[in-house]
C-alpha cells in the first residue's frame, strides 16, 4: 500500500514534506532570464530543489492554486513536476481540496489519480459531507492511491466551523470519527490508513488528543514555520517519530534569499532548510 511507502520514507528520511508552493517571485532572475515559457521556468526550478532535497525528503507537495495561477502553462508546469517526481520514484500529494459530490467528484478523482495531474495522494474537504469522500474509495481499493481529508485545520477561522459544538464535541471530531471509521477498510502493514487527516500544527491544546484518538490516521501537518509552528509543536502530532508528513514551503523554497550569496549557492541553502526543519522535528533523536 501507498501509506506504507510513505511511512517507510519517513523512517528513512525524516518528516519533511516540501511544498512546491512556486510562485514567479520566489525563482531567481537567471532562471526565468534562460528559459522562454512559464512552464519551464517553474519546472527547473522546482526540479533543482528536488534533485538537492530528494534523499532527504519522504514526500512532496503541490499546491495547485499556484500553478493555476499561470494558465495553462502554470499547469504544464505542475503536470511536468508530477511526471519528474514519478520518474524519480519520488511520492507526491495534489494538493487540491476538493470538496464536491457524485459525478463531479468521480471526474476530479480521475483527474488527479490518473492522466497528466496524477498523484500518490490529494487533500480532500468533507465538509460539503461524506459522500463528497467515497468517490474516492474505488481508487483506494487498488491500494496506490491515499488521501489527505481537512479535519482541524491551521487557519485562523478553522474556529468558525470546525470547531462548533455538536452534541458536546467539536465538530471537527464527528468528522474524524467518521474518517477513522471509514479508514479501517484500508489499513495497511504499517498500522496507518489510505484516509489520513490534515492537522494543522498551529493549535497545540488538542494535539495529543487527536494523535490519541485517530491512531490508524497518517497526518499531514501544515504550519511549520511560517504560520508560526515549530517542531516541538508539530511533533506532538507524531507517533514515535513517525504517523505524519510535516509540510513547510516558502520556509525551504526561498530559503537562499536569506543570503548575499543565496543564488550562487541555492543547493546548498534549500538541502540546510530541509536538514535544519528535519532536526527541529526531532528526526534520528
Amino acid at each position: 500500500m501507498i501509506i506504507d511507502r510513505l511511512y517507510d520514507e519517513v523512517e528513512k528520511k525524516g518528516n519533511v514534506c516540501v511544498g512546491l508552493d512556486t510562485s514567479l517571485d520566489y525563482i531567481p532572475e537567471k532562471i526565468k532570464k534562460k528559459y522562454k515559457d512559464i512552464d519551464e521556468v517553474i519546472f527547473q526550478f522546482n526540479k533543482k530543489i528536488i534533485d538537492c532535497t530528494e534523499d532527504i525528503t519522504a514526500i512532496y507537495k503541490l499546491q495547485i492554486a499556484y500553478y493555476e495561477a499561470y494558465g495553462i502553462r502554470g499547469l504544464f508546469g505542475y503536470m511536468k513536476t508530477l511526471e519528474y517526481l514519478r520518474g524519480i520514484n519520488a511520492l507526491s500529494i495534489g494538493d487540491v481540496k476538493r470538496g464536491d459530490i457524485a459525478s463531479t467528484a468521480d471526474m476530479y478523482a480521475k483527474a488527479h489519480f490518473e492522466g497528466d495531474f496524477e498523484t500518490d495522494f490529494i487533500t480532500l474537504n468533507p465538509y460539503m459531507g461524506f459522500d463528497s469522500i467515497t468517490p474516492y474509495f474505488k481508487y483506494l481499493d487498488k491500494g496506490n492511491k491515499g488521501i489527505f481529508v481537512l479535519l482541524r485545520t491551521s487557519n485562523p477561522g478553522a474556529k468558525d466551523i470546525e470547531y462548533l459544538d455538536v452534541g458536546g464535541k467539536n465538530l471537527y471530531y464527528h468528522v474524524g470519527d467518521k474518517l477513522e471509521e471509514m479508514g479501517k477498510k484500508y489499513i495497511g502493514k504499517s498500522g496507518y490508513s489510505l484516509i489520513g487527516a490534515v492537522v494543522g500544527g498551529t493549535h497545540t491544546d488538542e494535539a495529543i488528543e487527536i494523535r490519541k484518538r485517530y491512531k490508524d490516521m497518517y497526518f499531514l501537518i501544515p504550519g511549520y514555520g511560517a504560520q508560526g509552528a515549530g517542531g516541538k509543536d508539530v511533533s506532538l502530532y507524531l507517533n514515535e517519530g513517525n504517523g505524519g508528513v510535516v509540510n513547510s514551503s516558502r520556509g525551504i523554497i526561498t530559503a537562499y534569499k536569506n543570503y548575499e550569496d543565496g543564488i550562487k549557492n541555492f543547493e546548498k541553502y534549500t538541502r540546510e532548510a530541509v536538514l535544519s526543519m528535519r532536526e527541529d522535528i526531532g528526526y534520528g533523536r
